[in-house]
């Protein structure tokens, strides 16, 4: 979440840039700082109080000791009034700062400047493409006519086992979303990327401190028995890892990976933007997770980039890139590159990742700091990104290297599937 003191001293900065997402949070941010203004109001108050308590307890002791027992009880009825005001003051500033805290999560992050204004994904900006498209046979199909002829993957049993968006892999789809997943951790883990099996389900707090929650609460899935909630990516977890952390500036970067299943509700509309694997509720993904020092976070996104675009390339799919403007924009997010793989029996491009940097927004609410030398702590960055996403990785793979006779693996996963044509 964004600071109160940045907000004090950018105010009309930050509502400016805001406006870059389609939103105007100009009354928010007032009634932030009256409240700020009163919180500290109130901060004064108590401490005075307190202040005046030490010093009439340690009066009175003197008294005590000295015999002057009738005065020393007058005071000490006094303190008993400042005690009570001081335990009111407290209960109103936890207010006062609870109530700060509840605006201050309904307020997306400050757009990079390099973000410009739009309103959709068809206004964001491609900013990179490579690959060839390729050449189909005649009677080419999409992947969900592909798993069925080669029976890679079984949807109505899916349907039957739990529900629809639950597909079950079979045979040599199994053995190919197991490459796809053991290639990625293997190019993070080469890349310096220090692998992390973190747990599926998270509590509220991680919820919050990755920006999940409030945001996106009606799209995790929820046991209210025990409060918890199934990750919708490992980015929630393995950032929570280092939740009210002080780190040394000398540990930075920081750099994780973890291959999780990942769990959404809501899946979409109907159509076949859905259809398939296109957008499913539960979906596996290999996630890439750094903490950086404030001024080499842009740096970083760019290497993370770099990263994904590896993997596109060794599996020889056609991909762009796009920057995304603000009406695009994730809520907890400065700055983010999509990742978009073209699915040549679709026509159509299919997002594969996205790679962001949030600066200090997650930070912020994680607590996460760093310490340089003998300066205060400092809010560190955050950023992470898809390393990949499968379900549509896997479709575009299909869709792509079909052939009259079968469907072509890529060079780079035929170590890993043990085939090289399904």
């Amino acid at each position: 979440m964004l600071e109160v003191s940045r907000i004090r001293e950018e105010k009309e900065v930050v509502i400016e840039r805001l406006k870059v997402r389609n939103i105007d949070v100009t009354e928010k941010l007032e009634e932030v700082l009256s409240l700020d203004t009163k919180r500290k109001e109130t901060q004064l108050i108590m401490d005075n109080d307190l202040t005046e308590l030490n010093s009439l307890s340690k009066e009175i002791g003197n008294l005590f000791k000295s015999g002057n027992i009738e005065e020393a009880n007058q005071l000490k009825a006094k303190t008993v009034t400042l005690k009570d005001n001081a335990s009111q003051q407290k209960q109103n500033l936890s207010e006062i700062e609870n109530a700060i805290q509840k605006i201050l999560y309904t307020i997306p992050n400050v757009p990079n400047k390099i973000v410009t204004p739009g309103k959709s994904d068809q206004d964001n900006k491609i900013v990179f493409e490579s690959g060839k498209m390729p050449t189909l046979p005649a009677n080419a199909q999409p992947h969900w006519d592909l798993i069925k002829k080669y029976d890679l993957v079984d949807f109505e049993l899916g349907v039957k086992i739990t529900g629809a968006g639950f597909p079950v892999y079979k045979g040599k789809g199994a053995r190919l979303q197991r490459a796809l997943i053991n290639f990625f951790l293997d190019e993070a883990t080469n890349a310096g990327y220090q692998e992390v099996i973190p747990p599926l389900l998270v509590n509220e707090d991680s919820g919050y401190g990755t920006g999940q929650l409030p945001d996106k609460d009606g799209q995790m899935y929820h046991d209210a028995q025990d409060n918890l909630y199934l990750i919708p990516t490992a980015e929630v977890p393995i950032t929570n890892i280092y939740r009210d952390v002080v780190l040394q500036e000398s540990d930075f970067p920081i750099k994780n990976v973890g291959y999780t299943p990942c769990f959404r509700r809501e899946a979409g509309s109907w159509g076949s933007d859905v259809r398939g694997l296109n957008r499913l509720h539960q979906f596996d993904k290999v996630e890439i997770v750094q903490l950086a020092h404030p001024d080499k976070s842009y740096g970083i996104l760019d290497e993370m980039v770099a990263h994904v675009k590896g993997l596109l390339d060794k599996l020889e799919l056609p991909y762009r890139v796009a920057q995304l403007c603000g009406g695009d924009l994730g809520f907890t997010s400065a700055l983010t590159f999509d990742m978009e793989v073209f699915s040549a029996a679709q026509e159509k491009w299919l997002e594969v990742s996205s790679i962001s940097n949030f600066e200090t927004f997650q930070a912020n609410r994680l607590k996460l700091r760093y310490k340089s030398g003998n300066n205060k702590p400092q809010l560190a960055h955050t950023l992470n990104g898809s390393a990949l996403a499968l379900p549509r990785i896997l479709a575009s793979i299909l869709e792509n290297n079909q052939t009259g006779n079968g469907i072509n693996i890529p060079k780079v996963l035929v170590p890993y599937t043990g085939f090289d044509k399904i």
